[in-house]
């Protein structure tokens, strides 16, 4: 029998009796009873023995793409284990012990065993559906059920087939349908570590044991087992996937193999010298044994590991159990192609033979296809070859090295200055690499010549090969790269400099350049010192479009006193002596070029020549004795770096990067504290010394500050908002004042309301800029503590992951850690950030309870009383509450009394409610 003949003949999961069977199940019970029973089998009584009765997991409408249980329903369904009924799979609906029992059976492959005309009769009371009567039979004859336990006068108080199968009972029906019943036995003297330990049967606790150090069963929030709680659909099949890595049994339409060749329509599948070919199609689903979520096609790569499943040679479940490729390359002189498939590369002792077949791939050095008969003699080629089938087939033949003249674009991935060569990405998505010679080689972007190190990985480029010498290469689209040199000019849309050969070159300015000064916070393009022979050293960021994005000073020759006194100023000769704050006298000539300001106007020298008289403090830039700005001071802005309490003074480092030593006021302006003093100023901080009109006392010292706010009133017709300060709150006009959001992007009031958090940017007592905090809330997708990352899903369902490089604070029950392990992905959490980029967390108080009923014209969820004492059973709903069991979203309506819900509160108000 050949192979292809026996693989077709073992994916027949079921008998025809076992379909049959179904088959009658479906007509019994209609769309209710046949959670598990298949709706896609023939009208006929006995269908063709070839013939597929698995539901194709395309048909489960209601299980889509990202549902947590997606990637066990759909191996299981693929494996005949599940079916659907008429497109739905229900996966949050509760199981039944009947249904159950079926699926484990189907989890056996025993179900075909069950004889549907049994004449065995179930004891009386003991009421098990028709269409199932034959399984729970075969069942108690095998001992997958317990006929003691099972047949007990409570057991039969309602029908036992259709009760809800618990927590508890499906933990000792998963181990005993794997054989392992003694083991359980043997552990079922041991507490099972849960908190509701004591609600577990004592009968069931060995089984709950081993199941969970199995890792079949997991605990739930508030180390619960649940032992009662009901089991859904998607639940159990969970459990029976997670239970075959231990059952060892290996199901009829599944290939365990390498993918020996792969297309967008089907891959083959080496399985111990047989390959079977199988079909790919849109309702194919894709994941990896490691990981829960699904993965896409192009995720697959040939000669790896997969587990196949699927009838009739139609995949409809790939999973990835090892991603390694089992390949090896080698390289080598080609000698000829010989007949029968083979090929000859040159070795010191003759020639080494090297077999290949029709599914080879011959590539040249571009990385184009070629035929075999296009390998030219003593090029050189590297072979890639497939290890684990031990033929070692060779899959790949890639020309490396030849005689190569052409012109081609690609990208650049590597610039090796030493090696002098480039490595590229050719059109065809293939690395080649290849030298240039200095003198022969020509690199330019935008008419521009570039030198070697001027080029960027991953710009796109157009070069030209001559005899395998790189001789042009033009940049067409490039990445940020930079260039040097002295600054000679800069206008609002052009800036000139100075490169190291002595050329000048013009680049244009794009339209938000940032400037970047050591010492001066937020420059602007006046701070900068354009000038022929001593302008700043710069360096210049260049975007793709070969504009300046960025300017950066690295060094500059210019001298700069702040604070400086003026000791005399000539207004014929425009000369200005001054003394620095150390005392050191300097003549500096000033013309109509030099930049003026006072007071955050730009004078004339006509009209500032007045106001420089003797005493009076100025900042001064020069250029030898050359000035270049000139502005007289009303404050000086910085950051103070000392108090001394005894001398009554402080050193305030100004933004040119000078210390400066002053007399501190009596006078200081902080926001929320209206009796500060220097005292309360922290050293570090920014601060502004305001001085007086003569320029002799610092009048106030005001300290700039970014604060994070509760607001408490917003009114955006007064456009005011009001904040929460010292127990009180303070009102702000927001009228003339900058208002954005964290992505600084422009905020409106109307957006903003009361509670919401904001940063607010104060010089004194003064609001300067407002800008809005994003809150997030909803439960904790992932914590990695080592990375220092912790992820939240919203309840509008969008990701966002916090750094929280910056520190972390998070309260829970009034109590504050800063321990990003503490959290579990059991916990809802609001996240913010504060104003220094910490990351703020509250952790959502919960509750679980017995719902009793909605009362919609209050919008409260009542639940049932704990005791006759406790009067806290009426919750308010939030608006846009969610409620869900699983990932399946349900309306408060769809509640029933006695359902079992966790509730998650903010502020007091249910914002989700989770049915078990």
């Amino acid at each position: 029998m050949s192979r292809q003949k026996r693989l077709k003949r073992r994916v027949k999961p079921y008998s025809a009796k076992a379909v049959s069977a179904v088959l009658a199940g479906v007509m019994v019970l209609g769309g209710t009873g046949a959670a598990f029973a298949d709706s896609s089998a023939s009208t006929t009584a006995n269908p063709p023995a070839n013939q597929s009765n698995v539901s194709a997991p395309s048909t489960f409408s209601d299980v889509k793409t990202g549902f947590w249980a997606e990637k066990h329903i759909y191996k299981l369904a693929g494996q005949g284990i599940i079916v659907g009924n008429n497109g739905l799979f229900r996966p949050g609906d509760p199981v039944t012990q009947q249904e159950a029992v079926l699926m484990a059976l189907r989890f056996m492959k025993q179900a075909g065993n069950a004889d549907p005309n049994t004449q065995t009769v179930l004891p009386t009371g003991f009421e098990v559906s028709n269409y199932y009567k034959s399984y729970v039979i075969y069942a108690l004859q095998q001992g997958l059920l317990d006929k003691t336990a099972e047949m007990t006068a409570d057991n039969q108080k309602t029908s036992w087939g259709e009760r809800k199968a618990s927590r508890e009972w499906i933990a000792e029906l998963l181990i005993r349908s794997l054989g392992k019943s003694a083991d359980a036995v043997a552990s079922g003297n041991a507490s099972t570590g849960f908190a509701d330990d004591a609600k577990v049967s004592a009968n069931k606790r060995g089984y709950i044991n081993l199941a969970v150090s199995l890792g079949l069963a997991n605990g739930l929030d508030g180390n619960r087992f649940d032992p009662q709680g009901a089991v859904t659909r998607a639940q159990l099949a969970t459990f029976f996937s997670r239970a075959e890595a231990q059952s060892g049994l290996v199901y009829d339409n599944t290939v365990e193999g390498y993918i020996s060749d792969l297309k967008s329509d089907r891959l083959s599948v080496y399985d111990n010298g047989n390959t079977s070919v199988h079909g790919l199609n849109a309702s194919t689903a894709y994941f990896t044994s490691t990981s829960e979520n699904r993965i896409n096609l192009s995720d697959l790569q040939p000669y790896t590991k997969v587990t196949v499943i699927g009838a009739t040679y139609n995949a409809s479940y790939v999973e990835i159990t090892d991603p390694t490729q089992l390949i090896e390359s080698l390289s080598g002189n080609f000698a000829m192609v010989a007949p029968g498939n083979k090929l000859w590369l040159k070795s010191a002792t003759g020639f080494t033979e090297y077999y290949y077949d029709d599914t080879t791939t011959f590539l040249d050095a571009s990385g184009n296809k070629i035929e075999p008969s296009a390998l030219v003699a003593d090029s050189v080629v590297t072979l890639t070859r497939e290890t684990y089938s031990g033929s070692h087939k060779v899959v790949k033949v890639q020309v490396t090295s030849g005689v190569i003249n052409k012109t081609t674009t690609g990208t650049i991935q590597s610039v090796n200055l030493t090696d002098k060569s480039i490595t590229f990405k050719n059109a065809a998505g293939v690395p080649e690499t290849f030298k240039w010679e200095d003198g022969n080689s020509l690199f330019s972007s935008q008419n521009s010549v570039l030198q070697p190190a001027d080029l960027k990985v991953g710009a796109a480029v157009k070069y030209t090969i001559q005899e395998n010498v790189i001789r042009s290469l033009e940049v067409t689209e490039g990445v940020e790269r930079t260039v040097q040199g002295m600054l000679n000019e800069i206008t609002g849309t052009t800036v000139v400099y100075k490169k190291k050969d002595g050329g000048r070159e013009v680049k244009l300015l794009a339209a938000k350049p940032a400037i970047v000064i050591p010492g001066i916070a937020n420059p602007s393009s006046d701070d900068l010192v354009a000038d022929a022979t001593g302008g700043d050293n710069i360096q210049l960021t260049l975007g793709s479009d070969d504009q300046v994005t960025k300017i950066e000073v690295l060094s500059r020759q210019i001298d700069q006193f702040s604070g400086a006194a003026i000791v005399d100023y000539n207004s014929k000769t425009q000369l200005l002596t001054i003394k620095d704050v150390s005392g050191k006298p300097h003549v500096i000539q000033l013309d109509d070029k030099t930049k003026l300001a006072y007071d955050g106007i730009a004078p004339n020298l006509t009209t500032v020549g007045a106001r420089l008289t003797e005493g009076r403090k100025i900042n001064l830039k020069a250029l030898g004795m050359r000035a270049l700005s000139l502005e007289l001071l009303t404050k000086y802005e910085g950051t103070l770096t000392a108090v001394n309490t005894s001398a009554r003074t402080m050193v305030i480092k100004v933004n040119a990067g000078e210390s400066l030593t002053l007399p501190y006021p009596n006078s200081v302006e902080q926001f929320g504290n209206s009796n500060a003093t220097i005292t309360d100023v922290p050293i570090g901080s920014s601060v502004i010394a305001a001085l007086g009109t003569n320029q002799d006392i610092i009048s106030v010292l005001k300290v700039k500050s970014v604060l994070q706010l509760e607001t408490s009133m917003v009114n955006s017709g007064t456009n005011r908002i009001a904040i929460k300060v010292n127990g009180g709150s303070s009102e702000i006009n927001t009228t003339q004042l900058p208002l954005t959001n964290e992505a600084g992007q422009t905020a409106k009031l109307t957006e903003m309301k009361a509670g919401d958090f904001v940063n607010v940017t104060f010089e004194g007592s003064t609001p300067l800029a407002i800008q809005t905090v994003k809150l997030t809330t909803g439960p904790v997708n992932g914590v990695d503590a080592t990375a220092g990352t912790l992820t939240v899903k919203d309840y509008s369902g969008a990701v966002q992951t916090f750094n929280t490089s910056s520190g972390i604070k998070i309260t829970r029950d009034g109590t504050t850690t800063t321990t990003l392990g503490s959290l579990t992905t059991a916990d809802r959490i609001e996240a913010r950030k504060d104003a220094n980029g910490s990351i703020i967390v509250r952790v959502l108080t919960q509750a679980s309870r017995i719902f009793s009923r909605y009362e919609s014209a209050s919008n409260e969820i009542v639940v049932k009383r704990d005791n006759m004492n406790d009067n806290s059973n009426r919750f308010r709903l939030a608006p846009n509450a969610y409620i869900h069991q699983g990932d399946t979203t349900l309306s408060v309506q769809s509640l029933k009394e006695n359902d079992k819900i966790i509730m998650y509160f903010n502020n007091d108000v249910a914002i989700e409610v989770v049915k078990q």
